[in-house]
């Protein structure tokens, strides 16, 4: 950034300038991971007390059950997302997975402070409605194993 400073050409704020160039090394750190990953050494040889190093480390990975279960509470909420008033959402998003000030999102959405304020709280409440009624559970018997007589 303060060796090309000057090719800024002030089409944009200083702050996407460094966000994109922020984006950009991401990206070529990502790049560059994938192209060396091959070049990495396993830690798999034997230690003397007749374990593994691999036996050793834990997987700081998610299960594959805590990956599912994740995916499907994000598919459930963006389902609830799309049913509650699109003032009320946009809103929403805006704060709880934008992560936007309320000033921010006032300045976006061009209202008051006051009103940005009132369309969380309202965008909030309607969300958890939805969600509500959407995992009221149903007594449901036919998946219960049948008992010896």
């Amino acid at each position: 950034m303060f060796r090309n400073v000057g090719h800024f050409r002030c089409q944009s704020s200083l702050k996407t300038w460094i966000f994109r160039i922020t984006i950009n090394e991401a990206h070529n750190q990502r790049r560059w991971f994938f192209r060396h990953r091959h070049k990495e050494v396993g830690i798999e040889e034997e230690r003397d007390d007749s374990g593994s190093r691999a036996d050793t480390l834990a997987d700081a990975t998610q299960s594959p059950f805590d990956y599912v279960l994740d995916r499907e509470q994000r598919a459930l909420i963006e389902a609830a997302l799309t049913r509650i008033n699109p003032t009320f959402r946009s809103a929403v998003v805006l704060r709880d997975i934008t992560d936007l000030s309320y000033e921010e999102i006032a300045e976006v959405l061009q209202v008051s402070l006051g009103t940005v304020k009132s369309r969380i709280l309202r965008g909030r409440e309607a969300l958890r409605h939805e969600l509500e009624r959407k995992l009221q559970l149903e007594p449901v018997m036919g998946w219960l194993p049948k008992t010896a007589e």
